[in-house]
């Protein structure tokens, strides 16, 4: 979703605050999209068909493309364009799940719709990366509780089983859907435990077993527990433009943060607890509210001005919602 003050943010950081992320063979120390295709970069999965590759897609796109996008050189390798979908309307998020498939969620609310329902997609990832159609099975989605704005999919890498996250600016819950999704039925995701962070992504680690949430300025780091997620600490995140995509690389060690905007950077973090203490709950480390989910003052790099142009932004979020609920 386009959020004017992100928008915001996101001219106020190019002016100096912004760090690049390094480069390094299989991305997993970040890299920058380079497609000019790429500007609305909302989603992004780390493969393990093909290590170094990482799939990406834009919020809304002339067409249901996704980009298979080259670690080591921020180059497209090949796009797939997916048949048997329909028009996307808000694509926010894509996962890899077992098997070596691919799902995508097309559950986000651009132009403030409150959908009655919204899609997920399912396709096999292709063994070869080049430009080819392929089609992916369509799955109808409805919440138990009504319509919800969504930005984060994630699906269990051994159970298969598919769950969402709400973005709520006071903090959300993570939905539960059938333990099969079914391409005939409605698909009902009942709400089974609350999420402290207004959320733009999710992503859970490749053994199943925690659960990383980010906003545009934070996240959170929870034990999976069998879906009844354990809040652990604090997530490391980056200060971007425009926050919106979290994956675990490949083998669990790093976290990869994606920004929207044309060469947009992704920029990577040691997973919580590699270090012994991103996972720690402390005033010191970065912060996680649920209306922003604002990173500390005391991250490596993270200048006075950073922490201004935040507050800035913060501020200006708390103002649109006020002026919405009046």
């Amino acid at each position: 979703m386009r959020r004017s003050a992100v928008l915001l943010a996101a001219v106020l950081l190019s002016t100096g605050f912004a760090v690049p992320p390094a480069s390094a063979a299989g991305g997993d120390e970040g890299f920058t999209i380079k497609d000019p295709r790429i500007t609305e970069s909302s989603g992004l999965a780390a493969s393990r068909r093909h290590p170094g590759i990482f799939w990406t897609h834009n919020d809304q796109d002339e067409g249901a493309f996704l980009y298979a996008v080259d670690g080591a050189t921020g180059e497209t390798v090949a796009t797939v364009t997916m048949t048997g979908v329909g028009t996307p309307r808000d694509i926010e998020a894509i996962v890899v799940g077992p098997d070596d498939q691919l799902y995508v969620g097309d559950i986000g609310d651009n132009d403030g719709v409150a959908w009655d329902y919204v899609w997920v997609y399912r396709l096999p990832e292709p063994k070869e990366l080049t430009d080819r159609t392929v089609r992916a099975t369509q799955y109808v989605v409805k919440y138990s509780d009504g319509s919800r704005d969504a930005e984060s999919l994630l699906v269990h890498p051994r159970t298969g089983r598919v769950y969402i996250i709400d973005k709520q600016e006071d903090g959300g819950h993570l939905y539960q859907g059938p333990a099969e999704l079914s391409p005939s039925g409605t698909n009902v995701f009942e709400p089974v435990a609350p999420v402290d962070l207004w959320a733009t992504d999710a992503a859970l680690s490749p053994d199943g077993e925690q659960l990383a949430v980010r906003g545009y300025f934070g996240g959170i780091a929870y034990d999976w527990n069998g879906g009844d997620i354990k809040r652990t600490g604090r997530l490391n995140v980056p200060l971007q433009a425009q926050g919106e995509s979290v994956t675990y690389s490949a083998d669990g060690t790093r976290l990869l943060f994606g920004s929207e905007g044309e060469q947009s950077p992704v920029e990577a973090e040691d997973v919580p607890g590699g270090s012994g203490e991103e996972g720690a709950e402390s005033p010191s480390r970065n912060g996680d509210s649920a209306d922003g989910g604002g990173n500390g003052t005391d991250r490596a790099g993270l200048t006075t001005g950073a922490v201004a142009v935040a507050a800035a932004c913060l501020a200006l979020l708390g103002l649109r919602r006020l002026r919405r609920r009046r």
